[in-house]
């Protein structure tokens, strides 16, 4: 029986479009939108795409073409970008590609933004050419995405079309207390990235609530943590299952980024004990274990929090593995 407070949390899916070891991303395209249908049929509230480039392990550059790839094979499930990384674009075209969207699939769609480039720095520069030292402010394109969005904006000289007056939902992300302080202004919902930056997100909570300013797209605060999971049957297995993303952080912290490996025995054979420590300070917002040990510990953090809802990311190398997870997962919130 799931304990009552998770009863009254939705949970989502972040999807990173993690290419596997031996396969391309052609294959990881096909395996998401097998878990997004399943995601759909468990009740799941969402599914995002995160904004990543010059990543191998990583095929989630074009959000915006996901979305419109998962929403088109679904029915009911939001799809949204956790997030789409504004520097990179343009106010105006991100406002019509979404726009696009939400058009194609009405009251289906969520719009995550981040300041980050979601990617090194030389990458960045090949993203934005020119525009490379522009100075860029966060808050004023919010600002005018939502101009563009407003049905107040049919006047202006520049338009968004499709996507002025459509019900789109502009969520801040974000994985410091900038980010929180710029949410709780603005009044909109706040999407934390706790599964790899876990070291501002209490403090980060806490200013966004206590600063929180009601707007006409939010009257109360509302907080989602991403976190990681890797559940199964039994917690022995649930940790096999978690060496892979445990690597694929060792990668990130070494420099050596690979795609994602298969589950090992013995993750201790891969790294040291300073390298050890540095990865689960990583993912030390992570939920791994039987259906019974991951309900106790979300639980507690949910209750500890106050977050409003969940979204779980699960690098798991075995698809049906996966899936098995992501169907654990659901239980937890289902009486």
């Amino acid at each position: 029986m799931a304990d009552h407070l998770l009863k009254n949390i939705p949970y989502s899916v972040l999807d990173l479009a993690t290419v596997l070891d031996g396969s391309t991303a052609s294959d990881t395209f096909k395996t998401s939108l097998d878990l997004a249908k399943q995601s759909e049929a468990l009740g799941y509230t969402r599914y995002w795409f995160a904004e990543h480039h010059n990543m191998a392990g990583v095929a989630s550059s074009a959000p915006v073409v996901l979305i419109g790839y998962i929403a088109g094979n679904t029915t009911r499930i939001r799809v949204g970008s956790g997030g789409i990384m504004l520097p990179n674009h343009a106010p105006l075209i991100v406002a019509e590609q979404f726009g696009t969207l939400a058009s194609l699939y009405p009251h289906r769609i969520d719009l995550g933004l981040g300041r980050a480039p979601g990617t090194d720095q030389v990458t960045a520069m090949a993203i934005r050419g020119e525009n490379f030292n522009a100075v860029h402010s966060f808050p004023r394109d919010i600002e005018k995405l939502q101009q563009f969005f407003s049905a107040g904006n049919n006047r202006a000289g520049v338009r968004a079309i499709p996507g002025e007056g459509l019900d789109i939902p502009i969520w801040i992300l974000g994985s410091s207390t900038d980010s929180a302080r710029l949410a709780a202004e603005k009044g909109l919902p706040y999407a934390f990235a706790s599964h790899f930056a876990p070291t501002y997100f209490e403090q980060a909570v806490s200013i966004y609530k206590n600063n929180f300013k009601p707007s006409p797209f939010l009257s109360e605060p509302y907080v989602m943590a991403c976190v990681n999971v890797v559940a199964a049957d039994t917690d022995e297995e649930a940790e096999r299952l978690s060496s892979s993303v445990k690597r694929m952080f060792l990668g990130v912290i070494t420099g050596k980024r690979e795609m994602l490996k298969p589950a090992v025995d013995d993750i201790n054979m891969y790294w040291d004990r300073m390298e050890k420590e540095a990865v689960e300070q990583m993912l030390y917002y992570s939920f791994i274990g039987s259906a019974k040990t991951i309900q106790e510990n979300l639980t507690a953090f949910v209750a500890k929090y106050g977050v409003n809802e969940i979204m779980s990311t699960s690098h798991i190398y075995d698809h049906q593995a996966k899936l098995r997870s992501n169907e654990i997962f659901a239980g937890l919130f289902k009486g």
